[in-house]
């Protein structure tokens, strides 16, 4: 069975309706619309310093969606060169106390001088800050008391810890990241940019760099941005609007629009390269011709998906 996650897209425009409130209104529209459908497993970002545009903070929105995201796996990316160990392992630890299952950290390299320079990080030192961080927070989270030189830490040690422990998902499109992730994580995430056939050169690479580490991974998630609507020419209209446009420099093979049916034939592929998990995003801005509620019908809609794939 190919699962379907989500990872709830939390950047939101201030200055359109509902203002500074309206994205912590949508993100928790899509998680009740999530758990609505019986998605697998619930995701939000991490960015930071993005103003004047908003972008919902993952940790406190989390805890509010641990009420209603119950009994199934949840987590969030943590861009982990913009983290302190220490405070990250803590909001894991308390958040996985609340929540049900392995927490899932999603984490790579993240990018962007403004961003790093805003929270005081330097880019040129992003990859040695990412692999200490992870070796840092993932003994932490499991009960251990941690040193580190890089991070001035001195017999670090937290609670809570994650009742049913972690899953680290580290993401990256080149060899070295994806080595990365088979060294350090208990899995590779896929890029979302990714086409069939580039997901099929991939994730052949990450099974080597498993070979050579002796690792098994746990599972290997696909990130997909999806639209799927009851009608299928509209939902193609919007897509290749969007696309059309210039959608986040994606070709059109690596996103995935269209009624149900259309959208479980397009995600099926991914199940037959090896992907165990494909973790959707919804693509916008949709036209006013799909509805107020376009986005949200979508995830309700990838249950849907979930059910032909099952």
């Amino acid at each position: 069975m190919l699962r379907i996650g989500i990872s709830i897209g939390t950047a939101f425009p201030t200055d359109g309706p509902g203002g500074h409130r309206a994205g912590p209104a949508r993100v928790l529209a899509q998680a009740r619309a999530a758990a609505r459908a019986g998605l697998d497993t619930l995701t939000l970002g991490d960015h930071h310093a993005t103003g004047p545009g908003g972008y919902v903070q993952n940790v406190p929105m989390l805890g509010r969606l641990t009420a209603e995201w119950v009994d199934r796996p949840l987590g969030c990316l943590f861009l982990v060169p913009l983290w302190h160990p220490v405070l990250l392992a803590e909001q894991v630890g308390t958040l996985a106390a609340m929540s049900s299952g392995p927490f899932i950290v999603q984490t790579g390299l993240g990018g962007g001088r403004d961003q790093f320079r805003a929270m005081g990080t330097d880019l040129r030192e992003r990859a040695d800050r990412l692999e200490e961080g992870i070796r840092v927070a993932r003994a932490l989270l499991q009960g251990e008391e941690v040193d580190s030189a890089l991070y001035g830490l001195g017999a670090a040690r937290i609670a809570p810890v994650p009742p049913e422990g972690t899953e680290w998902w580290v993401g990256g499109g080149v060899a070295r990241a994806i080595d990365r992730a088979a060294r350090l994580g208990d899995c590779w995430y896929g890029n979302a940019d990714l086409t069939p056939a580039t997901a099929r050169e991939l994730i052949a690479v990450y099974r080597d760099a498993c070979a050579r580490h002796d690792r098994r991974p746990v599972r290997i998630p696909i990130r997909k941005d999806v639209l799927v609507a009851e009608d299928q020419a509209a939902a193609e209209r919007a897509g290749d609007a969007l696309v059309a446009g210039g959608y986040r420099g994606f070709e059109r093979e690596a996103v995935v629009y269209g009624d149900p049916d259309c959208v479980a034939e397009q995600l099926a592929v991914y199940g037959d390269l090896g992907y165990t998990d494909v973790i959707i995003r919804t693509m916008g801005p949709l036209p006013a011709e799909l509805g107020p509620d376009a986005a949200t019908r979508s995830v309700e809609l990838a249950g849907e998906v979930r059910a032909r794939l099952a």
